[in-house]
């Protein structure tokens, strides 16, 4: 019997071929995944490695407690609170027009935004975490976090967030934050600072930021793949910032803020003896706690387009006629220069001619013959037409600066504006046309060029009854770090002297004082019972109206051509321990209008 094998030689040698290829193949791929896995741990293995523990290990922020701010008497008005805010890791999404239809699902944001800002972030700094809102309500915070399991990319950050325990309370004078930009960043005060942050922007939030700020530590966390923390590694606390101690009086600037309630206009309250503002109030206001949670932007776009300005501090920047309120100057002016005799009676029977022209004044008919003491009491306009064409109007601006107008009072905050002092060289300078005698007669009664603010205002009556210190105005009483250890402590500051003739200060101050308390004072509204009162009614024109005015009556004006009405007090008049500069833009006159509130406000001040 002879054996014989099944297999075709043939094929045997076909399919031998076929599995040496095979294992070669094998080989190749083995020794490629060899060689692959030879550089990643062995050539490059400490740079993965790194890389990896970057992946597991994240380094973020943690936002210092910003510096506290409290009243003159230690009432809190700014704290912190916690604020939960949506954001999300750039490097960490894989879908993200899916990971923002989702998230719109859930909260309100602006998706072309949140796509602009995130895409940013991938060609800048992707492991940043991009902010989409901030301020989470409590069912926005629960719809998110019981989905955020499933949107990887997205996290819930806890920071402090600004509050004003008060709403609007001083708003103009704290001011507000803002999430700070490229111009911010690359200046000193805030070199603590990073993208994202909310830094001052205006107001005592601003002139202090690099104190209240603080100084912001840093956590070493692990991660999972969605960017959940595990567990924290490290943690470097973050210092607070120091807190502020303002020198304005809580229940006075809440008096002075409903006293402007529905009106337009400043109040500023000063102590005369120190420069220390008791009160600033500007109407209308705006909360800085909107700004502190992320402004909406129909609620900005409301702000910057109210025809009254809200975001304007009328007390440092709101520039006015001074109407009658400039006759002080001008009687201060006409003593010093022998000009004025304070005992010649002049006669008023309601207007003066000058030059062919009829200059009117505010009573009709006239007061008759009346003095300087007569002629401040009853604000006669014709006395001052002819005191002012005696005196001339450089004589009336060198003194009216020399006393604090037309120039920055140089208060803490920002955004100052000087008013408007007017003389011939001005006006050549100005409108290329020489000064016209006339115009004189104008500005001897506080309208044509003038302008002043009501903080100037304040600090001139201050220096009227301090003996003529001209303090700078001070908002900020001290700065205390960690440890209540003072930081700064603020003493009143000088910037300058009047050296005025006493006597003729005090027959301007006796004056005053008339106005408020004799019979035919035009301030007699803001008389207090059994404390002194001295004080200054003005009334100023925005433009000028037709010669039968006195029969048109005031709501038939339209509203933007009302007169603004002022009034400027000190109490006690015989020594007095605060002063008060009120200003109603177009509502009338200031006896009528201004008055009243000045007498609240000192009696509210002084009887507490």
């Amino acid at each position: 019997m002879v054996w014989r094998s099944d297999f075709d030689p043939v094929e045997t040698e076909i399919y031998q071929k076929r599995l040496t290829k095979v294992t070669f193949l094998v080989l190749i791929v083995f020794g490629v995944l060899f060689v692959r896995l030879w550089f990643l741990q062995i050539i490059h293995g400490a740079l993965y490695r790194t890389e990896s523990e970057n992946n597991r290990i994240d380094l973020r922020d943690v936002i210092p407690f910003r510096g506290l701010i409290f009243d003159r008497n230690g009432h809190l008005l700014v704290d912190n609170r916690p604020s939960f805010i949506l954001g999300v890791i750039p490097e960490n999404i894989s879908n993200l027009d899916g990971l923002l239809t989702d998230l719109c699902r859930l909260v309100e944001i602006d998706r072309g935004a949140a796509k602009t800002k995130t895409q940013g972030a991938l060609q800048g700094n992707p492991f940043r975490c991009v902010y989409l809102k901030k301020g989470l309500t409590r069912n926005e915070l629960a719809r998110i976090e019981a989905h955020i399991l499933n949107m990887p990319g997205v996290t819930i950050e806890v920071k402090p967030q600004r509050h004003c325990i008060y709403g609007t309370l001083a708003a103009h004078l704290i001011g507000y934050l803002g999430e700070i930009d490229r111009e911010q960043l690359g200046r000193k005060e805030y070199d603590k600072n990073k993208l994202g942050d909310f830094v001052g922007k205006c107001g005592i939030e601003k002139k202090w930021h690099r104190y209240l700020n603080g100084t912001r530590g840093g956590q070493q966390v692990e991660v999972n793949a969605s960017g959940r923390i595990l567990k924290v590694l490290y943690q470097k606390e973050a210092e607070p910032g120091a807190n502020v101690f303002l020198t304005i009086d809580k229940d006075l600037q809440i008096l002075a803020e409903n006293s402007l309630s529905n009106k337009v206009g400043a109040i500023v309250a000063m102590d005369p003896r120190s420069g220390e503002i008791l009160a600033m109030a500007s109407s209308p206001t705006c909360d800085p706690n909107d700004f502190a949670k992320g402004m909406d932007k129909k609620v900005w776009e409301r702000l910057v387009s109210n025809p009254y300005f809200p975001l304007q501090n009328r007390v440092i920047s709101g520039q006015y006629p001074p109407g009658s309120i400039f006759k002080i100057v001008v009687a201060l002016a006409g003593l010093e220069e022998g000009v004025i005799d304070p005992y010649e009676k002049i006669f008023c029977g309601g207007s003066y001619t000058f030059q062919g022209r009829e200059y009117r004044d505010w009573k009709e008919g006239g007061h008759g013959f009346v003095d300087l003491h007569r002629a401040l009491v009853e604000s006669c306009d014709v006395y001052f037409y002819k005191m002012g064409q005696k005196i001339g109007v450089d004589t009336i601006a060198r003194y009216a600066k020399r006393l604090g107008f037309g120039c920055n009072t140089g208060i803490q905050i920002g955004d100052e504006q000087p008013g408007l002092i007017p003389d011939k060289a001005w006006k050549l300078k100005r409108w290329h046309v020489p000064w016209q005698d006339g115009e004189t007669l104008s500005v001897a009664v506080g309208q044509s060029f003038a302008l002043i603010t009501p903080i100037q205002l304040v600090g001139f009556v201050s220096a009227l009854f301090n003996g003529g210190i001209l303090f700078r105005p001070r908002v900020t009483k001290q700065v205390e770090g960690d440890g209540n250890k003072t930081i700064f402590e603020f003493k009143p500051d000088i910037s300058g002297y009047w050296d005025l003739n006493e006597e003729n200060m005090e027959l301007v101050k006796k004056a005053l004082f008339g106005v408020v308390n004799e019979p035919r004072g035009t301030g007699w509204r803001a008389r207090l019972h059994r404390i002194g009162v001295a004080g200054k009614t003005g009334t100023a024109q925005v433009i000028a109206l037709p010669e039968d005015r006195e029969s048109v009556e005031e709501e038939d004006i339209p509203y933007k051509f009302r007169d603004h009405a002022w009034f400027v007090a000190v109490a006690p008049a015989e020594n007095p321990t605060i002063a008060v500069a009120i200003l109603v833009e177009h509502s009338g006159s200031g006896g009528a209008v201004a008055a009243p509130i000045a007498k609240n406000i000192l009696a509210g001040y002084l009887k507490r």
